[in-house]
This record gives structure tokens, sequence and C-alpha cells, in this order.
């Protein structure tokens, strides 16, 4: 039987850093997935893990559901490709508009990343205008318009962080504080007469969990609106994950362009941009914006999406369900920081949540750098001795899904425990 750490070095010298995403790695190498189901991952090595990355938000259901497999079977006996508009196109179409109330058209692409890249190119030919505006800490796919972090200051001009990224494209790319009003008024305003879009995560998950204070995502709103920028929020994570209409029907807050992925998907890969109409008409053929994709609309990915959607329409109770299970171990973990004294801090909301190691409450992307990030990886690797996986990263967030149960919830307190006693001093 070959094992995780044979699979590696083969991968190693095939494959870069032997992992097809950076976020894959960890020391001294992960360990090669054979099989999942339900909430459980199974590796090459013969071990079992209650998972919580779920495809990093992506795996609402659990991994493999029964409808999911039900679905894919009829799908890949009908074809898997046809490059032609389809009947379940336009069934998905209606449901997310449904949804999202935002939403008055729709289109289909494959990734977040093609999501969130097409929807900054729609807000730019829709205005005519070159800036954009985003916040530290959030994580919108790695496309160059984006994939940018801030300078010595908080006002400058974003600087590329990835060797590859034109400094000529990164200077349209603003950066402001995620949470911070003022900052983000006073950029918003030095730029207003060339500022396309605000481009945000309504919760960061990307960088751990950071929770929106009150006022400032209807701040967004405001200011988007004052100046004639497009608010676009992507909800490639927290579609579908927060609530059927996503953060917009929790926070009561609508965008002008919503991305949407993941959890769109069941685990097959799909995204989607759509708003107002006046905008979307934008796109080719009927408008100048260009944008294309010959996968987009795939009907796998579609008729998946189809039956997750149709799921959530009718098992509303599912969030409470989550909701639950998550408070109870976060509870849990917040006890065992308290009692064992660490420096640690929970964040949770609905069913994502995350452990810092820092004092710090966690508002912000500065906040989350207080954290002591070796003490979070003897935390993971804790864990996963105990058969927890959770993501290898302090910069992201942990999942629950449909298919974890409540016996998983007392194994995974139960292994919090022993984790965070690890962790001490």
């Amino acid at each position: 039987m070959v094992s995780s750490a044979e699979l590696y070095e083969r991968a190693r010298r095939l494959i870069p850093g032997g992992v097809n995403s950076p976020v894959r790695a960890y020391d001294p190498y992960p360990f090669f997935t054979k099989k999942a189901s339900g909430s459980r991952i199974h590796d090459v090595d013969g071990k079992v893990y209650i998972d919580y990355v779920m495809g990093y938000g992506a795996l609402l259901l659990g991994h493999s559901p029964e409808i999911i497999i039900q679905t894919l079977r009829k799908a890949v006996e009908d074809g898997v490709l046809y490059c032609t508009p389809t009947e379940e196109e336009v069934i998905l179409a209606e449901k997310i508009c449904k949804l999202y109330p935002s939403i008055e058209m729709v289109r289909l692409a494959n990734t977040g990343l093609e999501a969130t890249m097409h929807a900054i190119r729609l807000a730019r030919g829709y205005t005519g205008r070159k800036k954009i505006l985003k916040f530290e800490g959030c994580y919108h796919g790695a496309h160059d318009s984006l994939l940018v972090k801030a300078g010595s200051g908080a006002l400058t001009f974003g600087a590329p962080s990835s060797l590859g990224v034109l400094e000529d494209l990164a200077k349209h790319t603003l950066i402001s504080r995620y949470n911070d009003i003022e900052l983000t008024e006073k950029i918003v305003r030095e730029n207003a007469e060339d500022l396309a879009a605000i481009i945000v995560e309504p919760i960061p998950v990307n960088v751990g969990l950071i929770k929106p204070k009150k006022g400032f995502l209807e701040a967004l709103r405001r200011l988007a609106d004052e100046v004639g920028a497009v608010l676009i929020f992507d909800e490639v994570v927290t579609g579908f994950r927060l609530a059927p209409g996503g953060a917009q029907e929790y926070f009561n807050v609508k965008a002008d362009i919503t991305t949407l992925g993941k959890a769109l998907g069941g685990g097959l890969p799909i995204s989607a941009f759509g708003g107002k109409r006046e905008i979307m008409e934008n796109l080719s053929p009927v408008g100048k914006v260009y944008q294309a994709g010959t996968f987009s609309g795939n009907p796998l990915s579609t008729k998946t999406a189809l039956t997750v959607v149709e799921y959530i329409e009718k098992n509303r109770q599912i969030y409470g369900e989550m909701r639950r299970m998550v408070e109870r171990l976060c509870r849990a973990a917040r006890e065992f920081i308290e009692d064992l004294k660490i420096d640690a801090t929970v964040n949770n909301l609905e069913s994502m949540f995350q452990v810092f190691f820092t004092s710090r409450e966690i508002l912000s992307y500065d906040d989350v750098l207080t954290s002591d990030l070796g003490r979070f990886k003897k935390f993971f690797h804790n864990l996963l001795k105990q058969g927890v996986f959770i993501p290898p990263s302090q910069f992201e967030t942990c999942f629950f899904s449909t298919a974890h149960t409540d016996e998983d919830l007392e194994k995974t307190i139960e292994a919090f425990g022993r984790a965070f006693a690890e962790c001490r001093g």
C-alpha cells in the first residue's frame, strides 16, 4: 500500500511544493486522501479524520451526500459537456435571483476567482472608471487586480503581494482596513471620481474569521451610492452558508454585484456572479464587456448546484442545527482557554469558527497578525493525531456541515481539550 510520505516525495518532483494549492501544504507532509463520506475523510495510510475543512466551505451538505451522488449518476449518463444552453441553467438562475433579491440577472462561471475577476471587469466597464477598493485580509482569488496588499501606510496605493503582478496594474487597487469606517470614508472620498467598485467579503474568512462591526456593511452601501461606485459582495464562501440568501439576507444589506461559489456546487466547480439588470446587461453578447467560458454552465456542475439549492429551499432548519453544534464547540473551547489560562480567542458565526492564539479581540487583519503561529501549528498537529482535521493555517476558517453528528461534536470537544492542554506555556 502506498503511503502519504511516498506520494509526497513523488509529488515534490513533479508538482511545485508537492501540492496543487499552497494551502494544502504543511510540515512534514500532508496526508493524501483516498476517499471521503459524510463528515469523515480517509487517507491512504488508513487513518480517518472528522473533517472541519469541508472543502473550505464548499461542502455544506458534507462529503458525497446521497442526493448529489444520485444527481451525478443521472447527469453523467446524459452527457458531461454540451457547450449549449440547458433548461437547468435557466431554473438555477431563477432560483438564485429568488434567494438573492439584489440579483436581477446572473451568469455562471467555474471558480470563485473567475467570478470576482469578471465582476471587477464588469464594474470598470459599467462605470468607465479604473480604481478598485479592497480590504486587508479579504481574499478574492489569485488574479492580478486583487492580489495586492497595503503598502507602508494605510492610505497608500496597493503594492503587489506576488511576483508577476504588475505594479502598473496594482496601483489601481486601493487598500483599507476592514471594520474601519473612518479610514474607508477618507479613501473613498479622495478617489471618488475614479472609483469603479468597492469589493468586500462581508465576513472575511480567508484570514481566519472576522465579523463586521455594527454599521460597517451599511456604511459601504452608503459610500458606494454617494460616489457612484459599484458595491461588490464577494459571497463565494458566505453564499448559501450563512443563510439561503447569504450575508445579504443575514445582515440585510444589498450589493450591486454578488459573487457566489463553493457551497453552491456541493463540491463541484461552479460559481456565479450577478446583480442589477442595468449592470449585467453590459456583458457580451448584449454589451461591450467581454466574458466567456467553455465550461461555464457545465451540466454536471449545474445539475448538482440545482440539487443543492433545492435542498436548501426545502430544509432551512439545517442552519439552526449547524449553529447549535458550532456554539456548543466554541463554548467548550472558551472554557478550556479560560481554565488553562491560554492567550487565545474564538470567533464563530453560524456554521463557521476559528481559534486564534492571541489575547486580542479579532476585528481586523492587524488583530489576526498578533496570533502565535507556532501555537496554532502545535494545536493543528495535536488535533490531527487525534483524528480531527482543521485547516493547517491560522489564516483560514473551520466549517461544520449537515453531515456532522453529535458524536462527532463530542469527540471533537474531547480532542480540543487535549490539544489546548498541549499548547500551554
